[in-house]
């Protein structure tokens, strides 16, 4: 359950009034996000210019990003009970990187 990058083409640098929109179809632990928060605060990007959209999350992905990065925004359609011993968000939507792929 622990991300890993594979693609990376941020700049090195950012203006400090630069704003990020993250699109996360679902947080689950908050890994991925956690990680990606990383590489743009490396980059001198303020968490209060952030704002992660998700059509579901569950309690440990925002808490887990809450206490990380206290100023951060997190909009999402729902937050579902929690996480099954695999990760996943129950009730859930299903792996939502195999049905926008096909794997």
């Amino acid at each position: 359950l622990e991300p890993s990058c594979y693609l990376n083409k941020l700049p090195e640098k950012f203006s400090s009034e630069t704003r990020v929109l993250i699109t996360e179809p679902m947080l689950a632990t908050g890994g991925t996000s956690v990680a990606a928060m990383g590489e743009l605060t490396q980059r001198g990007i303020d968490p209060a210019m952030v704002r992660i959209i998700s059509v579901v999350t569950a309690p440990p992905a925002l808490q887990r990003l809450s206490a990380a990065y206290p100023t951060l925004t997190i909009y999402a359609a729902a937050i579902d009970e929690g996480l099954n011993d695999r990760g996943f968000i129950v009730p859930g939507l299903g792996d939502a990187g195999d049905r926008t792929f096909g794997t």
